[in-house]
């Protein structure tokens, strides 16, 4: 990717997290990255194609941090699952005070024909297949508290939700399965 590509997607990742992709057009990220419309359209063909970058460079890290965090966490599946609600924690202090940038972009993109509905679609089906293999009988109540957690602190209701669904979990994690 060239120096004037590279500094195009920087500019509309920054523009797409804090306006929206609506309400960002190619004149505003060419300006933000001073690149000509003719840089943009030669590298992405297309606004809907910066939109898939920005959305699969955002998804890319976020898996990463993830792995990373569950590398150091420790060997039982209840320390993992916190883990995963810690790194959520941190990342979203460090990278998201609007929220998550995937529920955030699903809200302005509902069409499955939509080329970055795959990718949006496919990092919340990674997180429900990585509390899955964390803890099998719990991943699809981790999974609501954990994206209910990121709604509320992008929406700022109240303090620390990432937090409260942190203890929420292992209040799950550690209450034994109901026998029918």
């Amino acid at each position: 990717m060239t120096p004037g590509a590279r500094r195009a997607l920087a500019a509309a990742s920054r523009l797409f997290y804090e306006r929206g992709i609506h309400a960002v057009g190619v004149d505003l990220i060419a300006a933000e990255a001073g690149v000509t419309k003719k840089t943009l359209y030669d590298r992405f063909g297309s606004k809907e194609q910066i939109v898939v970058e920005y959305l699969a460079d955002r998804d890319e890290r976020w898996r990463a941090y993830v792995t990373e965090r569950l590398e150091h966490a420790g060997p039982g599946s209840v320390e993992r699952v916190l883990a995963v609600f810690d790194a959520s924690k941190s990342w979203m202090d460090e990278n998201s005070s609007k929220g998550c940038s995937m529920v955030n972009a699903h809200a302005e993109i509902s069409d499955p024909a939509h080329p970055a509905y795959a990718i949006i679609a496919g990092q919340k089906e990674w997180m429900l297949q990585l509390f899955t293999d964390l803890a099998p009988g719990s991943a699809r109540s981790l999974m609501l508290l954990h994206e209910g957690a990121l709604v509320a602190h992008g929406l700022r209701i109240f303090p620390d939700p990432i937090g409260h669904a942190r203890d929420q979990a292992a209040e799950l994690l550690a209450t034994p399965p109901e026998i029918p």
